[in-house]
């Protein structure tokens, strides 16, 4: 009873001292797009890794960010292509996708940047020292469950979209924790979003962030909504439900081969 306490205390001080403070917080001033974009980004990059270190360096924690770093690099490229190219492809050949022309977008590199740092707050707060308390304290299984529930209610706005979108979002979760465990580093599931939501979003336009975005690419989708994710582009698209299952699949099956070898 005392653990449950004590984890479930700490759990909430961790992610609602990020979430209260990171409220509250000013944002950097400017009428530039990309300029306000940037420090709307940046600053909650900066908290949620200032609470990060502040808790590592209380329980005297670390988690692992920068194991492997070339080979989970490479992992982390070549899986997220595979992911976002997959669905992508398959849409772009049966017609679904449609790309209409070419957008000029002022300042591209800081929109990149700005959505990079957006992925890394997400990943330190889903799956950095939260998920790392919650599976020393229990088990992966359950940490993964609360974790992949955190990240669901932080992209919200898929609830109303139909049942598609929310299994994406889920599964999407699980699919990075699963190579979170097999590689042993927050670096791979960072590259894998991001480049989901970099060349998903800003360069193709397939993929939604928040409204400012701008899109390289002037994409539109057509056909059965099942194929094509309605409103929700491509991830609100059964392909993508498909491949984000398999994925899992894989590196869970991977992760078991790997934790059986070193027993």
């Amino acid at each position: 009873m005392k653990k449950n306490l004590y984890v479930l205390l700490k759990g909430m001080l961790f992610f609602f001292s990020f979430a209260i403070i990171g409220s509250i917080l000013p944002t950097i001033p400017s009428n530039n797009a990309a300029i306000w974009r940037f420090g709307a980004e940046l600053v909650p990059f900066l908290l949620i890794i200032s609470i990060t270190l502040i808790f590592c360096i209380i329980d005297r924690k670390t988690i692992h960010i920068f194991n492997n770093i070339f080979f989970n690099i490479c992992i982390g490229i070549g899986v997220g292509l595979i992911w976002l190219l997959i669905p992508t492809l398959i849409l772009i050949l049966t017609g679904t996708m449609k790309i209409l022309k070419v957008n000029y977008v002022p300042s591209l590199w800081l929109w990149i940047i700005s959505a990079f740092l957006n992925i890394i707050m997400q990943e330190l707060l889903i799956r950095g020292y939260l998920y790392q308390l919650i599976k020393e304290n229990y088990n992966v299984i359950t940490s993964t469950i609360i974790t992949t529930t955190l990240f669901t209610l932080m992209h919200g706005g898929v609830l109303t979209y139909g049942i598609i979108p929310i299994l994406n979002i889920i599964t999407m979760s699980l699919f990075m924790t699963a190579i979170l465990e097999y590689t042993n580093s927050l670096v791979t599931p960072i590259i894998i979003h991001s480049i989901w939501n970099i060349v998903g979003s800003i360069i193709l336009g397939s993929v939604s962030l928040a409204s400012d975005y701008p899109n390289l690419l002037e994409v539109n989708f057509l056909g059965n909504k099942l194929l094509s994710g309605g409103l929700c582009k491509l991830e609100g698209s059964i392909i993508v439900l498909i491949v984000n299952v398999l994925l899992f699949i894989i590196f869970t099956e991977l992760t078991r081969k790997k934790f059986k070898r070193s027993n």
